[in-house]
């Protein structure tokens, strides 16, 4: 099935029961917790149906930025129904959310059931006890758990969101927390690194030296490898780094983290160079005076890697490297002269 196209709506840390120490949604919205009258929300429909160039595309309302299920009933009752008559409206497909594990209870299970909702994301952050507490996110791993479990009863598309660099987290507790998310068997999941945001608690702790985010770099190669476990157990990874937007764009809301504007494709990237550079050397290829490398159009700027990072390396290992576009290339493989050479799965 194609992406849907995605119609944001932002009800910034409503429904929120607790300040996580990296959360500050007004910065990262540029808004502050109330609930979107209806025609704001059609507002928003309207403005990006008329940027939609594939008229065909299949279409959902999102509300993210807040704790959706955590809402007071008479708010969460009026969204539902609300967005329910917009969609019919406007032939939009369904609509999803993104919500907290622990707000994941059976009385919000049977107001879902019948809703047009199709989507559920989970911001669990971690699986890491210690790093949720750390986190001050006020409830613990076994909630995640029964919220899939409670989540599977209303038959609906499950997302599951970490995040690393937290307090309290480590490479090998990312690692696990990415491993116990595949044991929870998610539709898809999403990576995002933890920065600094302005009038947050982490930026107190930031300021006073209590807390060091990860260096842009380190946290491209522990996603990567996040990444790839999830590729290897079949779970669709939509997103790697926070969204770029002007809000977060502007100076000295992140005040420190590994926040980059391409941050997914410097992931890829990564991926591509080392398999490129793992082949070349198990095949014997340094010994070719020029060595070609051939990707889909699409692919190019990964394997290139940002900046031309990605050819600079090749050539200073192993001297005159091109990659060039190629249509007869398969998307997500590389062929090294006449050898071909799968990138991901």
């Amino acid at each position: 099935m194609e992406n849907p196209l995605i119609i944001p709506i932002f009800i910034p840390q409503a429904g929120c029961p607790h300040q996580c120490v990296f959360c500050n949604q007004g910065q990262i919205t540029g808004k502050h917790p109330r609930i979107p009258s209806p025609s704001e929300m059609e507002d928003e429909i309207q403005a990006y149906l008329g940027f939609q160039k594939e008229k065909n595309r299949p279409k959902q309302l999102a509300f993210y930025g807040g704790n959706f299920l955590g809402l007071l009933s008479e708010d969460l009752s009026f969204l539902l129904d609300v967005s329910s008559k917009l969609t019919k409206k406007y032939d939009l497909q369904s609509i999803r959310f993104s919500t907290r594990p622990d707000s994941i209870t059976k009385s919000r299970m049977e107001i879902l059931k019948n809703s047009m909702v199709s989507t559920v994301e989970i911001g669990l952050q971690s699986m890491n006890d210690r790093v949720l507490e750390a986190s001050n996110r006020g409830h613990t791993a076994l909630d995640t758990e029964k919220a899939v479990q409670a989540l599977r009863s209303v038959n609906v598309e499950i997302g599951l969101q970490m995040m690393v660099g937290l307090p309290e987290d480590s490479e090998e507790i990312a690692m696990d927390t990415a491993q116990k998310i595949i044991d929870l068997s998610p539709d898809f999941v999403r990576i995002y690194p933890t920065v600094v945001l302005a009038n947050s608690v982490l930026a107190n702790w930031y300021q006073k030296g209590k807390y060091h985010p990860l260096a842009l770099e380190k946290c491209v190669s522990l996603v990567k490898k996040i990444f790839l476990l999830f590729n290897r157990a079949g779970i669709p990874v939509v997103r790697m780094g926070l969204q770029p937007s002007a809000d977060l764009d502007k100076e000295g809301t992140i005040l420190a983290g590994p926040f980059h504007p391409s941050f997914g494709h410097m992931v890829y990237s990564e991926i591509f160079l080392d398999h490129l550079m793992a082949r070349i050397e198990s095949f014997g290829f340094q010994n070719q005076s020029k060595l070609c490398i051939r990707v889909h159009p699409q692919d190019l700027s990964m394997a290139r890697g940002l900046n031309n990072k990605n050819l600079r390396g090749l050539a200073q290992k192993f001297g005159t490297v091109d990659i060039l576009p190629d249509r007869s290339v398969h998307r997500k493989w590389a062929v090294i002269h006449d050898e071909a050479l799968e990138i991901l799965k």
